[in-house]
């Protein structure tokens, strides 16, 4: 199936939440109301398997990921030893297009995707045109010379600046992850437990 790339408040409005990287006062007003002609209708109640698969769906639309690349990520996790729920959160913020949102070199995740995908973006002085790729502490992210004039890149930067996750360090144009992202960083708006739950089925 290929990415999806309609409307993207239509898909804030599908799950309810706004898991988007920018907010507007229209999608506020119609957060509540399900797209389609439908979408005005009495909600029915969940089943606890529409549940867990309404998070999953807001962690795929959050970090813009296919089905088969959240389910690979859970299962992978799943081998491992420690604490699952941690573990998924760590690797879904240290995927690269992340990190370069969380830097404020891009806007959306959106843009930090195409920016990594254009092989705009160095990792340890390196050009990386991956935007799953998994960053890890002390790697270096940095811009390459070609788009630092950028002016989406200029204004995002200085949108950001100051407002920098903890396990994030930033000097102008490059980063450095300085230590493993925590859950306790910052509040998700998905429960993590149930997405576990939904690929352990």
């Amino acid at each position: 199936m290929a990415r999806y790339t309609g409307p993207k408040h239509r898909l804030a409005r599908k799950v309810g939440v706004n898991i988007l990287d920018k907010s507007s006062a229209s999608l506020q007003r119609r957060l509540n109301i399900t797209p389609g002609v439908h979408g005005k209708k009495r909600k029915r109640r969940l089943s606890e398997y529409g549940l867990q698969m309404k998070e999953k769906q807001k962690a795929k639309i959050m970090y813009g990921l296919m089905e088969r690349q959240l389910k690979n990520l859970v299962k992978k996790v799943q081998t491992k030893r420690g604490d699952t729920g941690e573990m998924i959160f760590s690797l879904l913020e240290t995927r690269l297009d992340n990190l370069v949102y969380r830097l404020g070199f891009a806007k959306t995740r959106f843009n930090a995707r195409q920016f990594t995908s254009h092989g705009h973006i160095l990792v340890n002085g390196k050009k990386v045109n991956i935007p799953s790729y998994q960053v890890r502490v002390d790697d270096e992210i940095s811009v390459s010379d070609k788009i630092k004039d950028n002016p989406q890149l200029i204004t995002a930067s200085e949108e950001k600046e100051g407002n920098i996750m903890p396990f994030l360090k930033r000097n102008k144009l490059s980063g450095k992850l300085i230590r493993t992202p925590k859950k306790d960083d910052l509040e998700l708006p998905f429960n993590i437990q149930l997405i576990i739950e939904y690929y352990s089925r």
